[in-house]
């Protein structure tokens, strides 16, 4: 460089550095101009053949595709399997009564319970018949639609590192989650939008915080966006009213005369490609988030279809009508929590269990009944794969001497699937009688991971990426099998 850093381009070191870390999209700029071929010298990789290929670019998926988007409701926290959706007669019957059964959650093991029988009367709707508590008047409707697994399995029975595996698939930290890894296997098909997008519970986010939806030891290009219902949709997205083109300028001209007097390795070409497009990214969403997010245009019905007309489904209903609005904009991957923070805030119904789910199903069974057919009625619940669940689901008995909490359970849970080429109307799995156990066709979380990824046209066994010495997989170096009895 011609002048010495200690006074750059007319400014001192700190100036500089203060002033670009605020130009950002200076680097978008960059990135617009280069995948034009304006920098023909970085349209190359250091082999000066290889093309620059932007990590986010729509990728050819393994085979033909039932789905093209995901939507996890993830009710964090953990919902009683046996209040909800798993119908276990025999448990009114012994209410109260203390009998030997064996359980294993947060408390430690025990071998013997005081049953809590269900708190909420079961019925059958739909033409299939399915069972659903009164907790849901308004997704028992749809039930024809659903499939419901009734014998999920996990291996953690606390919440850090149970939602991990609910993510990531693994109970440690530092693996990149089923969003990224679904950006990573099928690229985006919005430039303008995130392809892997999360919101959050109005109460604040889950235990383990940002690892949840992390892209682990991927490039960052591949980890979610927080999204936000209210307010600014995307944070510290709009640039300082103070930031000028000079800055901007300033930043580009840097950046080639670095690339010009350094030969960049294949690997440092490629990481420069991935942070450029992030930032090329983040310039695009500042004019295009802020339009997915209006929900203006949408008509009075369609509000009340989501609950928005009620104060106790309008947060929920409002990331539900986000939801459907960026899958039609093309957004891979979406995961809406439902719950936050701790305790009762969540479905962690260690209490009293009537109070803590009639607050958490009364906030989510009219948005997400609204969603399910806002989406068949507007052709994309075809196409558009809807998972309902939490890390775990709840024991039988209760945890405490008094009181009706349910401790955690991982031997045995419901979650739900519709849409995207699943089977509806039917349920696989059963749990023992006192829906304590998974008994017949167990399936584990990788399981459900595998049938999210086949859904969308990815081999769950062979879509890996090389990590520390080996191929890594979503679904584990030994594999798994989707869940065949739900895919229609």
């Amino acid at each position: 460089m011609n002048q010495p850093m200690h006074n750059f381009c007319g400014r001192t070191r700190r100036e500089f550095l203060w002033e670009a870390g605020a130009g950002f999209s200076g680097l978008a700029m960059t990135g617009l101009l280069q995948k034009e071929g304006f920098f023909v010298k970085q349209a190359v990789g250091a082999d000066g053949v290889t093309p620059f290929v932007n990590p986010l670019a729509p990728k050819e998926p393994h085979h033909a595709p039932k789905a093209k988007s995901v939507i996890f409701l993830f009710m964090y926290g953990g919902p009683s399997q046996v209040d909800t959706f798993d119908y276990k007669p025999k448990l009114y019957g012994l209410d109260g009564k203390t009998i030997p059964v064996k359980t294993k959650g947060r408390g430690g093991a025990r071998n013997e319970g005081r049953v809590v029988g269900p708190k909420w009367n079961f019925q059958q709707y739909g033409q299939s018949g399915q069972w659903v508590s009164d907790l849901f008047p308004n997704l028992a409707t749809c039930v024809d639609d659903i499939a419901f697994i009734k014998s999920m399995t996990a291996e953690a029975p606390v919440h850090g590192s149970a939602m991990l595996q609910m993510n990531s698939g693994k109970i440690q930290s530092g693996y990149p989650c089923l969003g990224s890894w679904v950006n990573y296997g099928l690229g985006t098909e919005n430039e303008n939008l995130p392809g892997f997008v999360v919101m959050l519970d109005h109460s604040g986010g889950p235990i383990s915080g940002a690892k949840n939806w992390s892209s682990g030891f991927m490039p960052a290009s591949y980890q979610a966006t927080v999204m936000r219902s209210k307010g600014p949709a995307i944070l510290d997205l709009v640039p300082p009213e103070n930031m000028s083109d000079d800055v901007q300028r300033q930043l580009i001209s840097t950046i080639n005369e670095y690339n010009q007097e350094h030969q960049l390795s294949r690997g440092e070409n490629s990481n420069l490609a991935a942070r450029i497009a992030s930032f090329e990214l983040a310039y695009k969403m500042q004019t295009t988030a802020p339009e997915a997010t209006d929900l203006s245009q949408e008509t009075e019905s369609t509000l009340k279809l989501y609950g928005m007309d009620n104060p106790q489904t309008e947060y929920f209903g409002r990331q539900c009508l986000l939801a459907r609005r960026l899958v039609e904009r093309g957004v891979r991957f979406i995961q809406v929590y439902a719950g936050g923070n701790h305790n009762d805030a969540n479905w962690d119904a260690h209490g009293d269990l009537v109070k803590n789910h009639t607050l958490h199903a009364g906030r989510t069974d009219k948005p997400i009944a609204g969603l399910l057919k806002d989406l068949k009625a507007r052709g994309l619940l075809n196409d558009t794969l809807i998972v309902w669940g939490g890390e775990f689901g709840r024991q039988p008995v209760a945890e405490y001497k008094e009181g009706t909490g349910r401790d955690h359970n991982v031997a045995g849970f419901t979650m739900w699937c519709a849409g995207g080429g699943i089977k509806g109307g039917c349920s696989v799995g059963e749990t023992d009688e006192l829906g304590n156990e998974a008994v017949k066709d167990r399936f584990h979380v990788k399981h459900l991971h595998a049938t999210i990824l086949h859904q969308l046209g990815l081999d769950p066994n062979h879509l890996s990426f090389f990590y520390g010495g080996l191929d890594q997989k979503l679904v584990g170096v030994e594999g798994a099998d989707p869940i065949k009895q739900i895919i229609a």
